[in-house]
């Protein structure tokens, strides 16, 4: 067997197991042998039948005195019993709907019984426990340490176990690539023997050293990588940009709004960065609301007075034209020269967005040829826009400061061609996905980390509530008492699951939306959301609220669509906002800023993260006035409503993501926020220890980085996979 030989080849692997191993991600033997198991069930003690206790989990060895299936009078149901002996006693057996077990058993078999206790009135029993026969040398699933895996539907515990088995002499393999003075160093057992260990552990320490290798082994890549970023940065030259502090100061005196302290805090840390001649390199973590925009406002002011220009990239068009607008109110009255350009608008510092909306898609072409010849020119002074900025058409003269929005929405390519505009260009990065200091260390080594963690004067907390469904009208009726006084809404439609949903052997605890251990994914298609959101704004405009006026937005619509939608809810200009409520998609996440919306309301909430229900409800309480976060569901499970209760009375990011972090896991909450974080599959949080040894490792070898070829050929293997910013 080699680690490229397809899953398929594998002995008692069908078409129909094919396919079920891969939604788990397994195709080859390789992938198999690392797809380890995410708890174990603690069977290795043997215990004589006379000794068994009540509700323990526990292994008997013991002869079948009688074996055989009877149909239950109640459900009809099929029952195999069984009676198990030892020297000490006997046992009842029971197993539903298993019927085959009396074809694979028979009365003398010598077997282990691993699994709870029961007792009533009639003695001790064991209830569907696992079996294995014992005339093997070793047991996979009964007395031992028992791996329980990832699994999806149609596919159990014992399949996947028999499975691993086979490839596991694979392992032996699998070559060494820490030096052996790495593993001596820091007590590690080698690669091999963790692989064995991690999946089969003879005992409590084997799987204890088995699981510090791998975690070790995946942390050192990530901070080896972390410093080999650090020292490619050092060694670029970027234009140092000194602190114009009388200028600065003056702007920040005519602000509408006094800074917070952290907001003044992350300034001087940027400001304090640029003035070096080594790129910056910083991610500015704020919460939703936390005025993140002013203090990449005050570090672009601050390029264009060195007589450099700053860029401003967000994924969307919704949100790039937003920063387009907040720069220009902050930049009133000052010679600093703003332009916009996306996929369907150039603007510049002499046309408005009225100038726009009149003239033929010609007219835009030309406007954009021109808006990018004043980009080249240096006339524009700080670009906003979205992957439009990636076009080899756009050339900057001089390039200063990159600032990208919601970095995690953009590839590493997309990320390192809007840094090659400008050489050397300082770069910050902006997250309103608030980032734990711990999680910020295990992703970004020695990335520098500014955090946001107050809100501005003024705002007033939002008041969140779970909707009973019973009090869903009440819900309604309080919608429209906060339209009628002049406010506005809006109303999330929930995620729709394209994927299998969790099968019942989803017993691990874990909140029910995020399970770490299967891998069920909730997944929009835009065909699909376009559906749910037609069908809510269907609902709410003919049925709960016709006489209101009701809109819609979805990733169908067109960018021009998009823009008068959002035109037509906001309340620029002076002029009445038309939209009373806007039903929308997860593109209302980040960034949108209506002040004059109070009420949020999400459907199917149970299906969305903390972090993300976080987003949406920071989409309101913008301005001085009460607002409210309303959550829907219409099938809650415990955990679910344990975890909305949580969020219910939780207002601060940070804590709502170390909660989502422990229930489940960086991958799921964070998604692709780094794609490092994807490639971790045992490393967490907690394991600080671990995390500090691999961060000193990395440091001491990354100056004589090619004395260690087997590491080198590790690290290129994750080229182009993770980036650090």
């Amino acid at each position: 067997m080699k680690a490229n030989t397809p899953i398929d080849q594998l002995n008692k692997v069908g078409k129909a197991t094919a396919r079920r191993l891969e939604r788990l991600g397994i195709r080859t033997a390789l992938d198999l042998l690392y797809f380890f198991p995410f708890r174990y069930e603690d069977f290795s003690r043997v215990a004589f039948i006379a000794e068994l206790m009540d509700g323990e989990n526990v292994t008997i060895k013991g002869k079948i005195e009688v074996l055989g299936n009877k149909r239950s009078w109640k459900k009809g149901k099929m029952i195999t019993e069984a009676l198990v002996s030892d020297s000490s006693g006997s046992v009842r057996v029971v197993w539903f709907n298993q019927p085959y077990i009396a074809k694979v058993l028979k009365p003398g078999d010598e077997i282990y019984l691993s699994g709870k206790v029961k007792s009533d009135m009639l003695g001790p029993q064991f209830a569907s426990p696992a079996y294995e026969k014992s005339n093997r040398d070793e047991t996979t699933h009964t007395a031992r340490l028992v791996p329980i895996y990832p699994a999806t539907e149609g596919l159990s515990q014992k399949q996947i176990r028999f499975l691993v088995s086979q490839v596991l002499p694979l392992a032996e393999k699998i070559t060494e690539w820490l030096p052996e003075e790495f593993l001596e160093k820091n007590d590690l057992v080698p690669l091999p023997a963790s692989l064995k260990g991690i999946h089969f552990p003879v005992d409590e320490i084997d799987l204890k050293k088995s699981t510090e290798r791998l975690k070790f082994g995946e942390l050192f890549l990530l901070q080896l990588k972390a410093e080999l970023t650090r020292r490619e940065k050092m060694a670029v030259v970027a234009p140092a940009l000194s602190f114009k502090e009388k200028e600065i100061q003056e702007f920040v005196k005519k602000l509408p709004f006094t800074l917070t302290k952290t907001q003044k805090v992350a300034t001087w840390d940027i400001l304090r960065d640029i003035k070096k001649t080594v790129p910056m390199n910083r991610l500015l973590s704020g919460d939703v609301g936390s005025g993140k925009t002013v203090v990449a406002a005050i570090s672009m002011l601050d390029a264009v007075l060195n007589g450099y220009q700053a860029v401003l990239m967000a994924p969307t068009e919704i949100l790039a034209k937003q920063h387009y607008d907040s720069l220009c109110k902050l930049y009133e009255g000052s010679d600093v020269k703003v332009g916009l350009l996306t996929r369907s608008q150039a603007l510049n510092f002499q046309f408005s967005i009225s100038n726009l909306q009149s003239i033929s898609n010609d007219s835009v072409n030309k406007r954009k040829k021109s808006l990018i010849k004043e980009i080249k020119d240096g006339q524009v002074q700080i670009v906003v826009g979205t992957h439009a900025l990636l076009s080899e058409k756009v050339e900057m003269k001089n390039l200063g400061l990159v600032v990208v929005d919601e970095q995690h929405r953009f590839g590493v390519e997309q990320r390192k061609m809007i840094k090659n505009k400008g050489k050397g260009a300082h770069f910050l990065s902006m997250t309103a996905t608030p980032i734990p200091r711990s999680l910020a260390l295990m992703i970004y080594g020695d990335l520098e980390v500014s955090t946001i963690n107050e809100m501005p004067p003024g705002r007033k907390p939002i008041i969140t509530r779970l909707v009973e469904s019973h009090n869903r009208q009440k819900a309604y009726d309080f919608i429209r008492a906060q339209i009628k006084q002049g406010r506005q809404a809006f109303v999330i439609c929930p995620l729709i699951s394209n994927s299998a949903t969790c099968n019942a052997q989803c017993d691990n605890g874990q909140d029910d939306t995020g399970c770490t251990l299967h891998v069920t994914r909730y997944a929009s298609t835009v065909s699909d959301e376009k559906k749910a959101v037609l069908s809510e704004y269907e609902k709410l405009s003919k049925t709960i609220f016709p006489d209101l006026r009701v809109g819609f937005l979805h990733g169908k619509l067109k960018p021009t669509e998009k823009e008068k939608i959002m035109d037509n809810f906001s309340t620029k200009g002076g002029k009445n906002h038309v939209t009373d409520i806007l039903v929308s998609t997860s593109v209302v996440e980040v960034g949108v800023d209506i002040p004059n919306a109070s009420v949020m309301m999400i459907e199917g909430a149970e299906k969305f993260g903390l972090a993300q229900l976080h987003q949406f409800r920071g989409r309101v309480g913008r301005s001085s006035n009460q607002s409210y976060c309303l959550l829907f569901s219409d099938s809650l499970s415990k955990k679910a409503e344990e975890r909305l209760k949580f969020f219910e009375k939780t207002l601060d990011g940070f804590k709502l993501a170390e909660k989502d972090l422990s229930m489940r896991g960086p991958g799921q909450v964070y998604g692709t926020l780094q794609s490092g974080l994807m490639n971790l599959r045992l490393a967490k949080l907690t394991d600080t220890d671990i995390i500090k040894k691999a961060r000193e490792t990395a440091k001491t070898i990354v100056a004589d980085l090619n004395n260690f070829p087997s590491i080198l050929r590790k690290i290129k293997e994750w080229e182009g996979n993770v980036h650090l910013e």
